[in-house]
Order: structure tokens, then sequence, then C-alpha cells
């Protein structure tokens, strides 16, 4: 019997027709498995994963299939994004065994849920030389009850180096080392199309922020240029939708020209950051584009009728990847009439054979920026292909709402907001906090994902993480003293339920969360940042709007051991690491007095990787440790204080003269 029916996961729902026995994860199904003396085949998924899609049709579809399975295992589907803790745990366990990742990722379990062997696409046929689907099942079964020694030397090398908790070498980092890992980093980067060498390429933003960070920080005009370059040409080129707004997940060549189309809520969210932060460096057309298209794209397709923000777009419809997108240069004729069309193609690379397997994906890459008298025409051409591309078969829309993605949206629309002049963003990002914050938090305590009234609880470390991130970003940008306080909750949560104090670090599960084999506890980026320097930002941040000893000590500490953990592999870790530079250059900003609303969008204006803002409520009193205790309180008039640690400027009155005060502090 498929128990799927009753899931909240839309991938899930995908496969509640599949003829596969499917049982979610859960202790039931592990029973199920020892009752019947099976292993169990854990299938590992997410809605918008097209080689996910491919091995349903082929396998999971087809009875003769299913019958093997059925008969030979307990078959357990799981959406990675609802369970991303069983997804670390077994993906870590394929990666052990000398595989590439990937979805959707099979992998063979004993009854207690221990992995022994696995793999990600199998085909139903064999061929890319890999063997049939059917043809390892019946090989891994057989091996399950004639070999089990096999088996159970597998088990216990994987379940071994999986135990293993993180070690941290004790050493620490200064700027210096940031410097020359920044520089290693920057010789990295393609210098022809931007992003790490070689292909697929993904945009990777937390190694992004921290080459702008570098760049800056030494004044490395290369490193700029080459972190403006990645921006540029992912901007031009086919990964970013030229008609809807947003960007793809990843590219799989070299050139940012063919995206896989699957389209994610933590993707565009970390991009529209960056954005930001492109145009206040440059303020250029292009970035502002880019940065206004992605949050376009999230009110229109993925805003839910709560008000938070749903997960992904596939990459499929009418089960073929990319057909929503691409485009016949006979139906742009269609749409715009010969001279536009002709106009149009010319800019946007597309032609009669094509440009992606006898299609076209819109792009600029050979056109590039044109002038605004050009940019409004083509606009126009735009809008009359975007209304002919809605009346096409969508991609499916995977609406659950994730705590922590939304967490990271919430951060960017808030750091974007005063840097692109739109300040309507922050009532979006406000709308999406409000239903996380009602609809799933549970006695201070977060969800992970919600979807028509069922919540997936507890959540992880991340949802905590990000969510308190965004917290302060609003608390920074409305002074409303509850964001505040919801922060410092959540802070708790994740020093009460997730931090591990042997090795310093979260795991990503509570302590009262179902177990798994091990408790996982990940410090790497993947391709979103990790809950650890996530919450070491947001730890910083803390410290520097409150300013209260405790809070700057419990961030050093914290910091300080995960600086220990990043130090053997810099590139897996930037996430750290930019937190570590915000914790050692970042200012404070103080607004005070009556009338400061300017002087306080004025601080909101400085980019976020230098700066934390507080504004104080009339009659609230510092911290006696601030240091600008004493300077705060010597005039009612509006004024602004930059701080840098115990070292403070005199107040200013003008937007002019903080941001001269902030150069002048953030100056080598």
């Amino acid at each position: 019997m498929n128990r799927l029916g009753n899931a909240s996961s839309p991938y899930l729902l995908q496969h509640r027709d599949n003829p596969v026995h499917w049982w979610e994860w859960g202790p039931e199904a592990l029973a199920e498995a020892k009752r019947r003396n099976k292993p169990i085949l854990i299938s590992i998924g997410y809605a918008a994963c097209h080689w996910c899609h491919v091995m349903a049709h082929e396998s999971f579809e087809d009875p003769e299939v299913a019958a093997v399975m059925n008969e030979l295992y307990v078959n357990i589907k799981v959406d990675r994004e609802e369970r991303p803790d069983v997804d670390h745990v077994y993906m870590s366990a394929l990666h052990l065994l000398g595989e590439q990742g990937g979805w959707p990722l099979t992998m063979f379990l004993t009854p207690d849920g221990e992995p022994f062997w696995g793999g990600t696409y199998f085909p139903k046929e064999p061929r890319f030389g890999r063997p049939g689907f059917v043809q390892v099942l019946n090989e891994i079964s057989r091996l399950y009850h004639a070999e089990p020694e096999r088996i159970l030397k597998n088990r216990d090398a994987l379940k071994t180096h999986l135990s293993k908790g993180t070690d941290s070498d004790g050493g620490t980092l200064g700027l210096a080392d940031l410097d020359r890992m920044g520089l290693r980093l920057s010789e990295l980067i393609d210098t022809q199309h931007g992003g790490l060498q070689g292909a697929p390429k993904f945009p990777n933003p937390p190694i992004l922020e921290y080459l702008l960070r570098y760049a800056r920080r030494a004044g490395d005009t290369d490193a700029r240029a080459k972190f403006l370059l990645t921006l540029e040409q992912m901007a031009l080129g086919g990964i970013r939708d030229h008609l809807g707004g947003g960007f793809a997940r990843y590219s799989v060549d070299e050139r940012w020209l063919v995206p896989h189309f699957e389209k994610m809520l933590y993707d565009n969210a970390q991009l529209l950051e960056l954005y930001a932060l492109a145009y206040a460096e440059t303020g250029r057309a292009l970035f502002k584009d880019a940065a206004e298209g992605i949050v376009t794209w999230l009110e229109r397709e993925m805003v839910t009728k709560e008000g938070a923000f749903a997960s992904s777009l596939d990459a499929d419809s009418e089960g073929e990847e990319g057909r929503f997108y691409v485009w016949n240069l006979a139906e742009v004729r269609e749409v715009l009439g010969e001279e536009d069309a002709a106009f149009f193609a010319k800019v946007y690379d597309i032609s009669d054979e094509g440009n992606f397997e006898g299609h076209n994906i819109p792009n600029r890459l050979i056109t590039g920026e044109a002038p605004p008298p050009v940019e409004v025409r083509l606009a126009i051409m735009r809008a009359k292909l975007l209304e002919r591309r809605s009346t096409r078969v969508r991609p499916g829309l995977d609406d659950k709402v994730l705590a922590d993605w939304n967490g990271l949206m919430i951060t960017a629309l808030v750091r974007a907001a005063p840097l692109l002049d739109h300040p309507e963003w922050i009532a979006l990002a406000r709308r999406s906090y409000r239903f996380i914050s009602d609809s799933m938090r549970r006695e201070g305590r977060l969800g992970h994902s919600w979807r028509e009234g069922s919540l997936i609880f507890p959540g992880f470390a991340l949802d905590h993480a990000a969510m308190m991130r965004a917290a302060l970003a609003l608390h920074e940008i409305t002074r409303d003293a509850s964001y505040l306080r919801d922060a410092e909750t959540w802070r708790d949560v994740l020093l009460d339920e997730f931090m591990i104090e042997e090795s310093g670090c979260l795991a990503m599960t509570a302590k009262g969360a179902d177990p798994l084999v091990v408790r996982p506890q990940p410090t790497h980026d993947e391709a979103v940042p990790n809950a650890n320097g996530v919450f070491a930002e947001a730890l910083v941040r803390l410290a520097q709007i409150t300013e209260t000893q405790h809070d700057h000590q419990r961030a050093t500490e914290i910091l300080a051991q995960l600086v220990g953990i990043a130090r053997s592999s810099p590139l897996g870790h930037t996430s750290i690491l930019n937190a570590l530079d915000l914790h050692l250059r970042s200012l404070s900003i103080l607004v005070t007095g009556n009338d400061a609303e300017p002087l306080h969008m004025g601080a909101m204006q400085v980019p976020y990787l230098d700066r934390s803002v507080r504004w104080l409520h009339p009659g609230e009193i510092l911290d006696e440790n601030h240091p600008a205790r004493s300077l705060a309180s010597s005039g009612s008039g509006a004024q602004a204080l930059v701080c840098a640690g115990q070292r403070c400027s005199l107040p200013v009155s003008t937007v002019e003269a903080m941001k001269a005060q902030v150069q002048e502090m953030l100056s080598p």
C-alpha cells in the first residue's frame, strides 16, 4: 500500500499514485523493515528536481519495477527540503562510499536505518555505464540475505565515519589571514566568465560575499572586478530569467548560458543581497534590474495566500526540462511582429537554429547592456513575451513554506530595500515574518516546514538561525523591540537545544528530535549557508546592537571555536569567515533624538557588510558598558554616533557627516 496520500509535501504527493508501497520517513517504516527482515530502500529528492522526475517515470511508475521493490524492500520516500537532516546523513554516507552526490539520492539501509550502499539516479535499463535499477535491486537484496558479513562491514565503516564529531584545530585567524585567503580565492575566479573556474557553474553567494569583503577590506581592485564580472555575466546569461525575473539554480556550462531551469527561493534570496551590494558599489542599472527582477518574480509567483514565500519552481513542464522558458524565432515573430522580433532576436541571441538543443534561451552574453532608451523599448517587448509565456503549461510550484529559506529572503528584502530605494519591500518581508512567527512557532521554538496547516516540528538549527538574523534585520530598520526579543529567544533556543558543548558548534537537529543513526553537526556551506555561519553572524550583529558585555563575550567565544573548524577548508566555510570579518571590522551606528528618520535611513543605506544599526527610542537607556552611553545623551536633537569596538565618533547631525565618519573609521 502506498502511504503518501496524506503527506503535506508536494514532492511526496507527486508519488502518491506510484505502484511502489512507499512509506514516509519515521519509526513505523523502520519497524516494518524489522518485522519483515527486509532492507530499506530510501529515495530522497525534491519537487523541482529533474532527474528525480526521470527516475520516477522510468521506474517508480512502472508496475514491474515496483513489484520488485515491494517484494524485496521496505521503501521510504523523503523530501530533502522537509527533512534536510535525513538527507544530510545519507548524502554524507554516499560521499564516504566515494560517490559524487546528487538527487535523487538512492540509499540502501539496514532495518535500523544504517546505510550500507547507495547511489543517485539509476536508469531502468543499463546505460550511461550504470547498471539497470532492477539489477541493482536484486543484487543488493541477494547480498543482504546471502552475505550479511559484507553488509555489516560496510555498515560499520560508514557508521564509524559518520559518527565522528567536528574538530577544531584551536587556531585563530586575523585580518591578515583573511586577506591571504581572499587573494587565493581571487586567483580561483574565472577571468573570462566569472564564478569559480569550470563547469557546471553555481552562484556560490557566501563565496562571492567573501570575495567582495576581501576586495573592500584590502583595496584589491582586481578582486572587486572579478566579483562584479561574476554578477554581470550571471545577469546577462541564460541563468537569469530575462522575461520573468529571478535566477535558476545553476548553469550547466561555464558561460552561464544554459541553466538547470529550476528556481529556488534560497538562491534568489542570496543573490538579491549581492545584486543590491553590486548596485551600491557601481550604480549600474544592470545590477538594479537584476535585483528588482528577483522581487518582481517573488511577488508574482512565489507569495502564498498566507503571505509567506513558497519554496521552488520545477525545472520541468509537460515532461520536458526548460520547456516553459525556451523560445523559437517563429513564436517571437508571432508575438512582436517582424521588425521588433528581428531587433529582439539580435539582442537576446535568438535564431532559427537555436542556442540550446534547437531552442533558444534568451540571454545577452553577446550584446551586453544597452542605452536607456533601448532598454525601455526592450522592456515593452519583454512584457509582451512574458504575457504569451503565461499561457503555456506552467512548471510545478512547491508551495510549502520553509522557515529557514523564508528567513533568508526576509533578510535579503530588508537589506536590499534601502540600497535600491524600495521601502515597500519591507512590508513584504514583515508579512512573511509574521506568518512564520504566528503559525510556525510553538513555545518559542520554530517548526521547519508548513503546508496547508501541517507543520513539521521541531525545526532545525538553520530555521532558528536564519529567522534570528531576519529578526535583527527587521529590528534595525523598524526599531520594533518585538523583533529584538524574538532574536534573543531564538538565540537561546539554539544555545539550549542545538549547541554541542564538546565541539562548540550547532547540530542540525534539536535535542528532542526524532533520532537518526547519527546526530548530524555539519559546519560547511552548501547551496544555503550553514547554520553555524548564520548563527555566528547573528550573534555578532546582536552584540553590536545591544553592546552588552555578555553578548560580545558569547559571540567572541562561539566564533573563535568555529574559526578553528573553518581553518582546515576555508572555501567550504566562507559564511563563518564572513561573520569573522563582520566581527573584526564592522561598525555600529547609533541613531538618537527626535526627527531622526533621515539619519536612520542614511545609516541603513550603508551596505550591511559594514554596519549594524540601532535607533534608540525616546528615554531608552544604553547598557552601562556601551561606549556611547554618555555621548548618546548629550543632546535631544537628531544625531548619529559611529562606533568601532570601544571607540565612538563624536555625534553628527547630518547623513553626509555620518557617512564620512563611516568611511574614516573603515579605512585601514
